[in-house]
């Protein structure tokens, strides 16, 4: 019988180390504000970073509008086109200066 993997009980998670969050959205003028906002009212990430993968839909302006509020920890950055969820990750995981 297959159990589940119980996590050891000696384990400790380093309260030194830092995380990034990386959000790749496309075309989510409906959802990326929300989205964000879940994300910060976490409260673990040190970072979080959005990669816009060239949306057309508004997207770009809710994410002007957020990089305007000078949210502490949000960076954002935008694909001149669509190169595809993959690419947006990778884009975000070379702009992550946290830890984890």
């Amino acid at each position: 019988m297959h159990t589940l993997h119980q996590p050891k009980s000696d384990r400790t998670v380093n309260p030194n180390l830092t995380l990034s969050v990386i959000i790749p959205c496309f075309n989510e003028v409906h959802s990326i504000e929300e989205v964000l906002n879940r994300v910060e009212a976490v409260g673990i990430a040190d970072e979080i970073i959005i990669v816009d993968d060239g949306s057309t839909d508004g997207t770009r302006d809710i994410l002007t509008q957020i990089e305007a509020e000078n949210r502490p920890n949000v960076r954002i950055y935008y694909h001149d086109h669509n190169q595809g969820k993959g690419a947006a990750v990778v884009t975000g995981f070379g702009k992550a200066t946290s830890d984890v």
